[in-house]
């Protein structure tokens, strides 16, 4: 039996010595690459994070003290080091463990993450919760150097340092998020890595003052009065101590005595403090080391080469999407492109080598994004935004105010729309029709397949005004690329099978399975029209209003939530026209979606061909029988 068999909670950590620590670390390690290379999931983050995880549950004691992960997919090692070692074949699957913090999930798990820059936020909630209610325990927040290019980072570190409440900040600084990080943030910490010996030099400094016969500790009082001074030259901008934390590191992430001892340093000050600590992503993996990025989070691999097996499969929306930007951008010096820190994902990697001039990395700040965005397109540029639908919901008061409401001339690309598989309800982009469709000035539309996303592309580029063009995950059809592209009218849905017994109308990828469920339909008798929508936002309401007063019966199919999506807008589009009589059966989602397998989630939730007959038979179109 290895010594993680023998870690059933975290209070079993404190009887191992430092030899033992290290050949835990390695049994950790082992664990975690042999079950990511099977079901995939984020490798590197957690490999970088084994010793710093260990130190926090030796020097804590959670649950009783509150450990906050920032986007949470680093909690793999926490995952091992409370309880769920069992289980932990499981994560990432469906009904399996999380690959996020999960309140349901464990005690040990204070609060749900899967978006970044939040932690110290609600750290600085439980620490004030905990000086209202006159309770004794820590509180720690455990955050990447790449989530503190997040704004909302800094308006908690703000009020944390202002309120001078006890809580403790983890910057864990590995020099990485998904992408290399960006901006004025990733400049300054590579200063602090540079100076090592800051803190080291300050207690000297403080040493040697002290000592002056007589006069020591007064003259030490006066250097602290004039600490700026003192700061500045000892290390450039000491931007943390400026916003109240007391400021501990930088300190090497790996050296298992040693962020032991800052941390029980920092667990014993009675104000805000802030510990730098610098790890290597990917750590004790050489191909995770060598190529952080693509371990950042990856499909199955060998684990003993770490490679990836390659699938032969058509070129994802994602890929169609940057390709055509690219064809785009040849024939147009105006177009630009934004990313919020992630280019690979969002198909810019080629577009911001072939057009470096007009590529915006922006680091992970959705909000900047969008309003930089307006900026640009009030500047004369035609700006292009891809972020994941998840993120949108970050900048929703962005794309509102200060895109759609001075109608600039941005074009929002909402990557990862629908359900995205494994990474679970934090990552699902199943609630940007609702949030979106309703805003005025603003188009929405989904291409039904790959090539439709090239002419809606090219018909966004085209519009005057705020559009949104929204597309999954998955891979395309294979359909080749047509070589003219065209303009879609605005507002124009696309009839694709007439039919007088019922209209089953779709959108995106789920016009798919609505022609292959009008066959089957067709073999069981039904004769059903079906409608690629194609728009959202504004309806074709001419075409609509025909085949509701033809057939009477609407089937509507969309890989997002019921509430406010695509079938609640056409049940307030009959309301508006006074069409009456019309029976309409609405697939999609009842609410938060679970991790899974995509075409798991779908048949689960009815967005398939027997999920359409089914629907179909609650509309009474034919007799139960019929289907034996």
């Amino acid at each position: 039996m290895g010594l993680l068999e023998k870690i059933h909670e975290p209070r079993d950590l404190r009887a191992l010595d430092l030899p033992e620590l290290k050949t835990l670390a390695q049994e950790i390690r082992q664990e975690m690459i042999e079950v990511v290379s099977k079901n995939g999931g984020h490798l590197a983050p957690n490999l970088g994070v084994v010793e710093l995880t260990l130190a926090l549950h030796r020097i804590f004691d959670s649950p009783h003290d509150k450990i906050v992960w920032d986007v949470g997919h680093q909690t793999y090692v926490h995952k091992l080091l409370t309880g769920r070692l069992k289980q932990f074949k499981t994560i990432r699957q469906y009904k399996g463990l999380s690959g996020f913090p999960k309140r349901g999930e464990s005690a040990h798990d204070s609060f749900e993450t899967g978006h970044s820059s939040t932690s110290i936020s609600a750290a600085v909630g439980f620490a004030m919760a905990r000086d209202v209610l006159k309770e004794n325990h820590h509180v720690v927040a455990v955050i990447g150097d790449g989530a503190m290019t997040g704004g909302m980072a800094y308006e908690a570190l703000n009020h944390a340092g202002h309120s001078e409440t006890k809580v403790i900040v983890i910057l864990n600084d590995n020099e990485m998020s998904i992408s290399p990080n960006v901006g004025a943030m990733s400049t300054y910490l590579n200063r602090l890595r540079t100076d090592p010996m800051y803190d080291k030099r300050k207690e000297d400094l403080e040493y040697l003052l002290k000592r002056i016969p007589g006069i020591g500790n007064q003259v030490a009082k006066l250097a602290a009065k004039a600490k700026d001074s003192l700061k500045y030259l000892l290390v450039p901008g000491l931007l943390f101590e400026e916003l109240g934390f007391t400021y501990l590191g930088p300190i090497d992430g790996h050296d298992q005595a040693l962020v032991e001892q800052v941390l029980d340093q920092a667990k014993n000050k009675k104000c805000p403090v802030l510990v730098h600590v610098v790890t290597c992503k990917g750590k004790g993996y050489k191909p995770a080391e060598e190529n952080p990025d693509v371990f950042h989070g990856i499909g199955p691999f060998d684990p003993v080469t770490g490679k990836v097996a390659k699938k032969s499969s058509p070129p994802t929306y994602t890929a169609v999407f940057g390709e055509t930007l690219c064809k785009l951008a040849q024939d147009d010096p105006k177009i630009v492109a934004i990313t919020a820190a992630m280019p690979s994902g969002t198909g810019l990697n080629k577009f911001a080598d072939q057009f470096p001039d007009r590529f915006f990395d922006v680091g992970i700040a959705e909000q900047h994004a969008v309003t930089f965005a307006a900026g640009l397109a009030f500047g004369g540029l035609k700006p292009v935004v891809p972020i994941y639908s998840t993120f949108y919901q970050r900048a929703y008061d962005q794309v509102l105010h200060d895109v759609c409401l001075q109608q600039a001339n941005v074009v929002l690309a909402i990557d990862r729309a629908g359900v995205v598989g494994d990474d679970g309800p934090t990552h699902h982009g199943v609630f940007d029709i609702s949030f979106f469709r309703i805003i005025p000035n603003l188009v929405l539309m989904a291409p039904k397949d790959e090539n439709e996303l090239r002419h809606m592309l090219y018909t966004a580029l085209k519009h005057n005004g705020p559009i949104a063009l929204r597309y999954p995950r998955s891979a395309g059809q294979g359909l080749t690329s047509e070589e003219t592209l065209t303009e879609i009218p605005i507002g124009k849905s696309e009839v694709l099978r007439d039919g007088r017994d019922v209209t089953l109308i779709g959108i995106g990828p789920m016009v798919r399975t609505c022609l292959l469920a009008a066959q089957e339909l067709r073999h069981l008798g039904i004769d059903a029209a079906v409608i690629n929508l194609r728009y959202i936002s504004p309806l074709d309401r001419n075409t609509l209003s025909h085949y509701a007063k033809l057939t009477t019966k609407i089937i509507t199919i969309e890989d997002h939530s019921l509430k406010g999506g695509m079938g609640s807008a056409i049940l307030e589009f009959l309301e508006e026209e006074g069409i009456n009589g019309v029976a309409v059966e609405r697939l999609g989602y009842p609410g938060f979606v679970d991790q899974g397998p995509i075409p798991q989630l779908l048949t689960t939730h009815g967005l398939s061909v027997k999920g359409i007959v089914q629907a179909a038979e609650r509309l009474r179109l034919f007799p139960r029988a019929a289907q034996s």
